[in-house]
């Protein structure tokens, strides 16, 4: 009863469905927003607690997360009112008018006026007996269940948008993991050229230099500059949200953890960085990465 497990799908959306009982009509309406799990609320009249039950099943069975509103409403078709009079009431504010009207020299009350005085004129609305309301119940039961269908429906749909968005957001990040690789900056002769021009220079200023103490110095500043790892995980990473949007399902909240293991990198990636051309990667990089978390927010 859930939505397709090949495909991702939104937690925003919108449905609506109706249908008739005999003389009453009645609607639902559904409204699903983002959430970290899946908060139901509905809005039932009284008396129709065996249909929230039913609802609240039914909600958990369709959908795994979303903040969910449903509300259900119903009206009678043609003659929806009787009128009922109070004739003792009516009676009593007669012959108090009348006697009222012959004490001060006045006319009477019209009956007009004392049909209007609150509890003479009662209006009833109709209701549904037992029988009408059971019926109502399973039949509006049914209305839910097809409603939760075009809901999951549009729910779906939006998905596949935020799917392709998401792989292009991903390939972007792919592009500039393989751009870092190829910078030549850092490459380890790259590295050993720039520390031998430092060096030279100090050198050249006549300051004593340890030459065992500078190449283990040289060491330990390539071993820092080295993004090796940051770029192999960040490959990895990529690969697993791919395999992870392919799969579909639920997969929301795998998505957000992989997206702080992104930025993670992203950051160190800065951190480390010996050249302005990678750092310059490292923004563009975390740049994406707020992008694709803002999107997946989103997802079920």
């Amino acid at each position: 009863m859930s939505a397709a497990s090949t495909s991702i799908a939104s937690m925003t959306g919108f449905a609506r469905a109706q249908g008739a009982t005999g003389a009453w009509r009645w609607s639902w309406e559904v409204r699903s927003v983002n959430a970290k799990g899946l908060d139901l609320r509905l809005r039932v009249p009284s008396g129709f607690d065996a249909l929230e039950a039913s609802a609240r099943a039914a909600a958990s069975a369709w959908l795994s997360r979303g903040s969910v509103s449903a509300t259900f409403s119903y009206t009678r078709e043609g003659e929806a009112v009787a009128v009922a009079v109070n004739g003792p009431a009516l009676d009593a504010l007669v012959t108090a008018g009348r006697a009222a009207a012959d004490r001060f020299g006045l006319p009477a009350p019209s009956l007009d006026a004392l049909m209007a005085v609150k509890g003479v004129v009662e209006v009833i609305e109709a209701e549904q007996t037992p029988e009408e309301a059971e019926r109502i119940v399973r039949e509006a039961a049914a209305g839910f269940e097809n409603a939760l269908t075009a809901l999951v429906e549009m729910r779906l749909k939006e998905g596949a948008a935020l799917y392709a968005v998401l792989h292009e957001r991903l390939d972007a990040m792919a592009a500039l993991i393989a751009a870092a690789e190829a910078l030549p900056e850092r490459r380890t002769d790259a590295i050993r050229a720039r520390l031998e021009e430092q060096v030279r220079a100090l050198l050249g200023s006549g300051a004593p230099l340890d030459a065992d103490r500078l190449h283990q110095e040289a060491a330990l500043l390539a071993a820092k500059a080295d993004v090796r790892e940051e770029l192999d995980r960040l490959t990895a990473h990529v690969a697993a949200a791919h395999a992870l949007l392919d799969a579909g399902g639920p997969v929301g909240r795998k998505l957000d953890f992989l997206s702080q293991e992104f930025n993670r990198e992203a950051n160190t990636l800065c951190s480390k960085s010996n050249a302005v051309a990678l750092t310059q990667i490292g923004l563009d990089l975390k740049l994406l990465v707020d992008q694709f978390r803002e999107q997946i927010q989103n997802i079920e």
